[in-house]
């Protein structure tokens, strides 16, 4: 994995915007007309920034009728983040618990048994 072209493509604005909106989106996807008319960017340009993100492999694409669906590849941002905390805190992981702790309010909560 070359972690380097992934915190390239994410150190550009649009890019970094790109990517969490398709997060937020996830796992619909949006389609690349979406994604220009929401982050008011013109559609050479996000086509641009697309194939960056593809290439440092942060984006999938696939083919919906006539348009093409973007999705964040969440399992590569998964290895990003790891390559960063990989060592966390020097073997110490309660130094780490409040990084891990922000992330676990990513996952959804379980309901409670209603009575």
């Amino acid at each position: 994995m070359d972690i380097l072209e992934a915190f390239a493509a994410l150190s550009q604005s649009t890019r970094l915007e790109t990517f969490r909106l398709l997060v937020r989106h996830e796992p619909e996807g949006l389609s690349a007309g979406e994604i220009a008319r929401e982050l008011e960017v013109p559609h050479n340009t996000l086509s641009a920034h697309l194939n960056i993100l593809a290439r440092a492999e942060l984006v999938i694409s696939r083919r919906q009728s006539r348009s093409i669906i973007y999705r964040a590849n969440l399992i590569r941002m998964q290895e990003t983040i790891g390559f960063l905390v990989r060592d966390c805190c020097a073997g110490r992981p309660e130094l780490c618990e409040p990084l891990l702790n922000e992330f676990s309010s990513c996952t959804p909560s379980e309901k409670a048994p209603s009575s």
